[in-house]
């Protein structure tokens, strides 16, 4: 039996670059902590190996201290680790693996050549290293001319796509679908793409250990494989992110369901450890769109660690109420007047007038406060 783990897209030093500099580092933070993580899981499971399917950095050429902190971290731990070059870090000569290399990290093994090697006695893994950023051949083509002599396992490791996943993976670096079959592989630990996914009983995607793109509410994962001759692979995904992304549209009829939704929304999760996009749309009062934008800017933006809105169609139309607040005071009363002919008449003028609107209803709340 073989016990060991599979991952992939750490793409450690990347830049995140739309985002503040805290939410950067925090980021980039939990990508070299999710090292750790699949470490402990290692030792804890008894496997000896770890499979990293491509896409260990980011770019061909990080910062010294992206490569430091990389490899003293997974010096930490008694396990092997196997690294294969991706699209984002491609094998080349005087590259980045030769930087890797020179760290002297005895148990760390790069795999840039498309050569068979011998995890454990009659253990072979198959590698398919990519030497360019896109190849238009089958990465994996080579694996049925690869020698395994002895073998009663073997596995295979490859960057590339089942399917075309079109902007969230490389549809260049084509793999046949039923390479395991072809090749006659127990296991065909893959990368590229960023969640994890089962293709057959013995071809599976890790995705990424770290989320990094508002795609899907799930966190990032490792997966445990089990591997013996002849049965089928036990592959079980063991949670190693940290920060969840989440995109949510919303439709609300007022400000008591909004707080509902929040409510729903916060339950179940770490807030601080939530990157939330936010769609809202819906007929309220103006009244009641200042108040959600205020709950939005003054306490969910505080609670998450990062809060990215649209609410271009979350529309807040005066009712009596908030007109008649208005029309209390002389001046006050006829610019409102004027601003809700020009939004009753439409046209860009009647987009502009919205916002006068409700800055004016703004400014007079405030006015109130102070009084």
């Amino acid at each position: 039996m073989l016990r060991l783990i599979h991952t992939a897209d750490w793409q450690l030093g990347k830049p995140y670059g739309r985002f503040d500099s805290d939410v950067r580092a925090a980021l980039n933070e939990a990508r070299f902590d999710a090292i750790d993580t699949i470490g402990k899981a290692a030792v804890e499971h008894g496997a000896e190996h770890v499979l990293v399917a491509g896409d260990v950095f980011d770019t061909e050429g990080p910062e010294d201290r992206v490569i430091v902190q990389a490899v003293s971290r997974m010096q930490r731990y008694a396990c092997t680790w196997w690294l294969l070059p991706g699209n984002h870090d491609f094998a080349r000569n005087s590259g980045l693996w030769d930087r890797v290399r020179a760290k002297g990290a005895a148990n760390i093994r790069i795999v840039t050549e498309p050569m068979p090697c011998e995890l454990e006695p009659g253990h072979w893994l198959l590698p398919a290293p990519l030497t360019h950023r896109h190849n238009l051949d089958d990465p994996t083509g080579l694996f049925d001319m690869m020698e395994t002599p002895g073998a009663t396992l073997r596995i295979g490791v490859a960057h590339g796509s089942i399917r075309d996943f079109s902007s969230r993976g490389e549809a260049q670096n084509q793999i046949a679908p039923d390479r395991a079959h072809r090749s006659n592989l127990d296991y065909l630990a893959l990368g590229d793409w960023h969640g994890a996914l089962r293709v057959d009983a013995r071809t599976w995607y890790s995705g990424t250990p770290e989320t990094d793109r508002f795609q899907r509410d799930e966190p990032g994962y490792a997966l445990l494989v089990t591997l013996e001759p002849g049965v089928e692979p036990i592959v079980s995904p063991i949670r190693t992110g940290r920060f969840q992304w989440l995109m949510r549209d919303w439709t609300i009829p007022d400000a008591g369901a909004f707080a509902a939704e929040c409510d729903r929304l916060l339950s179940p999760i770490e807030p601080s450890a939530t990157l939330l996009q936010l769609s809202l749309a819906g007929i309220v009062s103006l009244s009641d769109r200042i108040e959600i934008l205020g709950r939005l800017d003054n306490d969910l933006r505080h609670r998450l660690r990062h809060l990215a809105v649209t609410a271009d169609d979350l529309v807040g139309r005066p009712s009596e109420q908030d007109l008649a607040d208005l029309q209390v005071e002389g001046m006050i009363g006829t610019a409102a007047a004027k601003l809700m002919t020009m939004i009753e008449t439409g046209g860009s003028d009647g987009v502009t007038a919205k916002r006068a609107l409700e800055r004016l209803f703004v400014e007079y709340q405030r006015g109130q406060g102070a009084a």
